[in-house]
């Protein structure tokens, strides 16, 4: 007889990752990457696709909370495409990343004193754009910064707010030039890229 109180096991620990994918610049390449997760279920909370160094070559920077078993499965998936040159997990302390946040407030909040311009300093933001009827604030940073300046800008009022995907280098010294040199050379076409670059 099954003992109805047993205890289940317990649920791999789900955090932030980021995964950085490099790919032959081709046509489709996002709805074959996006794809994988799909299939696993997984939900893409950030995606940033860019040129990179190497001519001809694109970088996918996609960030999912999940746990490191299922990250590692999907990165696995996804170097079998034969357009995908190189996939990498990392975590939040192996890379470097930032975010870009605009934020359209009323120009008339700038009449009644210096307060916002305060805000808009401590913050490290800058004005980008000054119109007749709304001012465009950016901000750079990490997503509970750019969060942050939200919030307080909030009772000011906001007419829009948008925030980009994440942008992300390593923190390994390999460049992806010699990567690539070296995945030419390989005879399987195969590296061991486990977050190396």
């Amino acid at each position: 007889m099954t003992d109805i109180y047993q205890d289940t096991p317990a649920k791999p620990a789900e955090r932030q990752f980021t995964v950085s994918i490099l790919t032959e610049d081709k046509p489709g390449m996002l709805n074959t990457v996006t794809l994988v997760f799909t299939r696993r279920k997984l939900n893409i909370d950030m995606i940033n696709v860019s040129s990179t160094e190497v001519t001809g070559v694109s970088r996918f920077t996609i960030v999912a909370t999940t746990s490191r078993g299922q990250v590692e499965k999907v990165v696995r998936q996804i170097r079998k495409h034969i357009d995908v040159l190189g996939a990498f997990v990392y975590e939040e302390n192996e890379i470097h990343y930032q975010e870009i946040a605009l934020y359209k407030v009323p120009t008339k909040i700038f009449l009644d004193g210096v307060e916002v311009e305060k805000i808009i300093r401590s913050n490290n933001a800058r004005i980008l754009v000054i119109e007749k009827d709304y001012i465009v604030i950016e901000k750079t940073g990490h997503k509970d910064e750019t969060s942050a300046l939200f919030k307080t800008l909030q009772k000011y009022g906001v007419l829009e707010f948008v925030r980009s995907g994440r942008v992300a280098i390593s923190k390994s010294k390999r460049k992806t030039e010699t990567f690539l040199e070296e995945l030419e050379k390989s005879t399987t076409h195969s590296l061991n890229n486990n977050g190396t670059k």
